[in-house]
């Protein structure tokens, strides 16, 4: 796969228009939660996703130029978890 320089790209009509890398479905979210919060080395994701290493590099370092953003997307979905964890919101309600 050749990306060239534009690795991470942003579309409306992929992935909801979450960053992601060129020419995958792959988020740019994704490849920070597997390697902050899995603790994967890029390598480990490159190899077990098929993705170009310079790719997972491109997409931590657009996670640490928009990270304010990125954390808040974190936050949401862990709020969402909790909600629906806890019966104060139901899974009809969650995707209304």
């Amino acid at each position: 796969m050749t990306l060239g320089i534009n690795h991470i790209v942003s579309d409306a009509d992929t992935c909801f228009g979450k960053p992601r890398i060129a020419g995958t479905r792959f988020a740019v979210k994704d490849v920070v939660a597997y390697h902050y919060f899995q603790k994967m080395s890029v390598e480990e994701i490159a190899s077990d996703w098929n993705l170009p290493i310079a790719a997972v590099y491109a997409a931590l370092a657009y996670y640490h130029d928009h990270k304010k953003e990125i954390d808040q997307v974190f936050e949401k979905e862990d709020a969402l978890i909790r909600d629906l964890k806890s019966g104060k919101l139901s899974l009809q309600e969650a995707f209304q």
